[in-house]
């Protein structure tokens, strides 16, 4: 029991941290401009702003952020498929 309840004290502890470190990484910025274009990116790889000519492409942003988003998803469940993830891969590490 008491087992139980020191994993659940450290699960928790740990989506802490994870949420910590998002909100540290979506702070971080980087911005790219040429030919007329300006895109602004996060830590967390998201798109914060295009802009196309001066005009904000709002929407476009909005796309391209859920397309990524799926893609993730798709890959993370690929690599559970084939051996759990980093777990699988940092395995023979340890």
């Amino acid at each position: 029991m008491f087992d139980k309840i020191r994993q659940g004290k450290e699960l928790l502890k740990l989506r802490q941290q994870a949420k910590q470190l998002q909100a540290e990484l979506e702070q971080i910025r980087h911005t790219e401009e040429g030919s007329g274009m300006k895109v602004t990116v996060n830590g967390t790889q998201n798109i914060v702003s295009l802009e196309v000519n001066g005009e904000d492409k709002r929407e476009l942003v909005e796309l391209i952020n859920r397309a990524m988003k799926e893609i993730q998803k798709k890959s993370a469940k690929k690599m559970m498929e084939m051996g759990g993830g980093l777990s699988g891969l940092l395995g023979g590490m340890s």
